[in-house]
């Protein structure tokens, strides 16, 4: 099944709910449905069941498939859950709100698209709006809401437009806007694949119909150029006097010979070489290239700032204080006073929290403004910084808007920058101090010192 090119188009999507919500069992009615089973394999499980005296349900193709990987045999290797006659659906694999987190923290989720199952006649449950706010971190903004188990509720349209109405409002403070809200059975198999006659009155798309009206997601090799610094190597065997820049092109795409800035140092230079291991080098380094550059000037620039082309309108800027939402899982709360390791891209970087704006979630706002994060709950946040670095709005580049704070030795928390607030005096004036300072221009450092210490009370 397809649509006749030679490849084959395919999108990530995730399928995510609260516990008994239904996940499974929709996830096992698209493969019964879409054709998508090895030969043979719905009439053994049906077979198995009749046999030890359960009753079939469709959420058992997944322990069968699941049991024969374990045995080594292999069902897809691409892990292909099912097909549409437009296109292939990889289910990124996410059973709890603990491992969704995890997957976003890593990078490792290149998430699409997501389908979110909500149970009829439980409601929105507290993990509902978890995974509503994780959608929201890793980014994945086409989604579909899937109000499951609607023969439950005798397919009636008040209890579906009683969990739209709540659960939009919801994400709507999230920026996550659903092109979609579907009542489906998946049990029965209603409004999955095709039309149910019991919700004649719902007009709008099959939940398939929904996935496929998707697009894929812009490439990041269609973005500006942006590359943080991993590390500066330098060689002095057989007279080399190489300086080599390197560090994985997170998008667009830079050839030798540009013009390029580094953040937040300011500093630019001209690309001389794009350097390839015991191979020529090479005329241009794209998104996803782990690369090396030398560049025509003698710069000293350190791990962590990202390099941009000066020709481009990069949205990357230099920060001390960002607008942030943060979701916690540290076993201590998330509260002022205390210095955090933030982690962003290849940069690091003490942090304080200086602001928490409010809840986000199941947590109930009270009256005065919170105090501190607790154990699994999120927040929209403003985080200050001892020092500035490079970073983005994650809607404008994910891997430079997307952070992880440390707490001791644990991973305990991580988030997404909204906003960067950094006060362009104070910005001015840090940058002035830097910039004399690697002039070596002697007596300056003394007479920013006050200010600084000002705008960085816990640094002095």
């Amino acid at each position: 099944m397809g649509n006749g090119n030679e490849r084959e188009e395919r999108m990530n999507i995730v399928i995510t709910g609260h516990v008994d919500h239904g996940k499974s069992t929709l996830i096992g009615r698209f493969l019964a449905d879409t054709g998508s089973l090895p030969e043979g394999k719905l009439q053994a499980v049906r077979d198995n069941c009749q046999k030890s005296g359960r009753v079939f349900e469709y959420a058992f193709l997944l322990d069968a498939l699941e049991d024969e990987q374990n045995q080594g045999i292999t069902i897809d290797s691409a892990r292909i859950f099912f097909k549409s006659a437009l296109r292939e659906y990889i289910i990124i694999d996410a059973p709890g709100h603990i491992e969704f987190l995890r997957n976003m923290l890593s990078g490792a989720s290149r998430a699409e698209a997501a389908l979110l199952v909500i149970d009829a006649v439980e409601g929105v449950a507290e993990n509902s709006r978890r995974h509503g706010l994780l959608l929201s971190l890793l980014g994945v903004t086409q989604v579909v809401v899937v109000v499951n188990k609607m023969d439950l509720a005798g397919y009636d349209e008040g209890v579906f437009n009683g969990i739209k109405a709540e659960y939009e409002r919801y994400l709507e403070k999230l920026r996550v806007r659903p092109q979609a809200f579907v009542p489906v059975s998946a049990r029965e198999g209603k409004n999955i694949i095709s039309r149910a006659e019991e919700t004649a009155w719902y007009k709008g798309k099959t939940v398939l119909e929904a996935l496929d009206s998707f697009a894929p997601l812009a490439s990041a090799a269609k973005s500006f150029f942006a590359m943080p610094v991993q590390d500066v190597y330098r060689f002095s065997s057989d007279n080399d006097e190489r300086r080599i820049y390197a560090g994985t092109v997170v998008s667009g795409a830079v050839r030798a010979g540009e013009a390029v800035r580094f953040i937040p140092s300011g500093k630019e230079a001209h690309i001389k070489n794009i350097e390839v291991w015991n191979a020529p080098p090479k005329s241009c380094a794209r998104a996803g290239e782990a690369s090396g550059f030398t560049l025509a000037e003698d710069i000293y620039v350190k791990r962590g700032e990202v390099m941009v082309k000066q020709a481009e309108n990069a949205a990357v800027a230099a920060a001390l204080k960002v607008r942030a939402n943060v979701i916690w899982l540290g076993g201590r709360p998330f509260s002022f006073g205390k210095s955090y390791l933030l982690k962003l891209g290849c940069a690091k970087v003490e942090a304080r929290l200086e602001k928490i704006e409010c809840f986000l979630g199941a947590v109930e706002q009270g009256p005065q403004p919170p105090s501190q994060l607790s154990r699994n709950e999120s927040g929209s946040v403003i985080l200050e910084f001892s020092r500035p670095i490079a970073l983005s709005s994650f809607y404008d580049n994910a891997d430079l808007g997307r952070f992880v704070i440390v707490d001791g030795y644990d991973a305990a928390g991580g988030g997404i920058v909204l906003e960067n607030l950094t006060d362009k005096d104070r910005w001015d004036s840090l940058s002035a101090f830097e910039g004399a300072r690697d002039s070596g221009l002697s007596g300056f450092e003394d007479e920013l010192f006050a200010l600084l210490k000002r705008y960085f009370p816990h640094r002095f």
